[in-house]
């Protein structure tokens, strides 16, 4: 990723959930000022402990930037932790 901005803010998220190797898979994202991200694919996913918590983060492009999303699993909350530039 260049060009990194780190942000920590709350998105709303539609993923979807199933069974095996990827559990769940975020779709599109919708940010505070109301512009919607579709997920052209994802990068890594990676589950990790913040304290007590699980945290699963995405590393995800819509094609022009790259981005972490991270989903909190005990408070069922996404945020997206990061945005890069890909030029």
């Amino acid at each position: 990723m260049n060009d990194e901005t780190f942000l920590n803010e709350r998105v709303d998220v539609v993923a979807t959930f199933g069974t095996g190797l990827n559990p769940c898979v975020p779709i599109k994202f919708r940010r505070r000022n109301g512009r919607v991200i579709e997920i052209s694919e994802i990068g890594l996913r990676h589950p990790t402990m913040q304290g007590n918590r699980m945290v699963h983060m995405f590393d995800v492009t819509d094609g022009g930037a790259d981005y972490r999303l991270e989903f909190d699993a005990e408070r069922l909350t996404w945020t997206l932790s990061m945005e890069a530039d890909r030029s």
